[in-house]
């Protein structure tokens, strides 16, 4: 089918993904989103009607770990085609162009999508000294993103250098580094915290921004449906905190039994995210799960909070006082953990089944 505009629909039939697949999809970003039954259907009828959406994509003080979390996909899947089917017209990493192209691209994409385009950032921004710490082709990145910022129509900052400052920001702060929201103040920002944030998340709130536009967001401009709970609400361990049960150590009987890592410094319990139920790759582990303590990487400051391997004075209350809904957030979090392995698995046998232009009008008995 020859598509002129470059609608999503096409490159689904393109790639052989079938209806019932794309809806497992739909249906499983909706659950991790929070949102109502019907959602499903409504962004899976938006999703494949929608045209291509410009994307620029800038990238400051960081590490490419953002860029790294969000293609290190280790087969294809639904969320990398979600992100791959934007027009991604501007990425320091991933544009073939180089030197005064890729700057005439990202020019051009500026003027043809002018007020349309969406603008991403990952990377803290330098200020100190007219911010002369980090240019791109003889631009700072503070005179840059004023730029580029000026016509976007939203703005996302990956990353905790791009929300918070992150390292960059980290005492003593040579550079002067500031998160988006310090330097832009009249653009709508949607915060993805986190060094690096989960893949899923991203793809998670770049499909809501396609969809439905900008989701809710916290007090800290963070998408609530996947920031709302912190990680020690939803941690496996968190029953054992409930006990009284802690590792002294991380090598010890307490710590192979999978005891609370609450006294090893664990920022669990002051830390909003989705590490505990999305997980990392595709499901597989997060670092809690790992043997690790969480750092608290998704929050502002996280480097300067007093260390990794200090116990926190959190507020919570005593071990033992949540255990009654510590049952409950586990069976939350078990069921929404099944349903993610379900769909995934359903994906998986539905590849066989390609979808095509009728299907994609669906069925009234559906």
């Amino acid at each position: 089918m020859t598509d002129p505009d470059h609608r999503l629909a096409s490159e689904l039939i393109r790639h052989g993904i079938s209806r019932r697949t794309f809806l497992k999809f739909c249906t499983s970003m909706a659950s991790l989103m929070a949102l109502p039954p019907a959602a499903a259907a409504q962004m899976a009828e938006k999703l494949t009607t929608v045209k291509r959406q410009s994307v620029i994509w800038l990238s400051f003080q960081e590490c490419t770990g953002c860029t790294e979390s969000i293609t290190r996909s280790h087969k294809p899947t639904l969320e990398s085609l979600i992100f791959d089917f934007v027009s991604l017209d501007y990425h320091h990493t991933l544009q073939a162009a180089s030197g005064s192209a890729a700057e005439a691209a990202r020019e051009q994409a500026m003027q043809a999508n002018k007020g349309k385009y969406i603008l991403i950032v990952d990377g803290a921004i330098p200020t100190k000294d007219d911010g002369v710490y980090s240019t791109i082709a003889g631009i700072t990145n503070l005179d840059m993103l004023q730029q580029v910022a000026r016509d976007a129509a939203a703005i996302v900052a990956v990353g905790t250098c791009a929300t918070f400052g992150g390292l960059p920001k980290a005492s003593p702060n040579p550079t002067g580094a500031v998160s988006v929201s310090d330097i832009v103040t009249d653009k709508p920002i949607i915060n993805i915290p986190g060094c690096p944030p989960i893949p899923v998340v991203m793809t998670g709130v770049l499909a809501h921004v396609l969809t439905f536009g900008i989701p809710e967001l916290d007090g800290l401009g963070r998408p609530k449906s996947f920031y709302g709970d912190s990680i020690h609400d939803r941690c496996y361990r968190r029953p054992f905190y409930d006990r009284g049960l802690f590792a002294k150590s991380f090598d010890d009987e307490g710590a192979r039994q999978g005891w609370c890592l609450y006294e090893l410094g664990c920022k669990g319990p002051t830390t909003h995210n989705a590490c505990a139920t999305v997980k990392w790759n595709n499901g597989t582990s997060f670092p809690i799960q790992s043997g690790h303590g969480c750092i608290g990487c998704s929050e502002p400051d996280f480097w300067d909070a007093g260390g990794f391997y200090k116990s926190i004075s959190t507020g919570i209350g005593s071990p033992g006082q949540w255990a009654a809904g510590a049952v409950a957030v586990g069976a939350a979090a078990g069921l929404g953990s099944a349903f993610l392995n379900r769909s995934t698995q359903q994906q998986s046998r539905d590849q066989h089944q390609p979808i095509t232009e009728q299907d994609l009008k669906g069925d009234e008995h559906e």
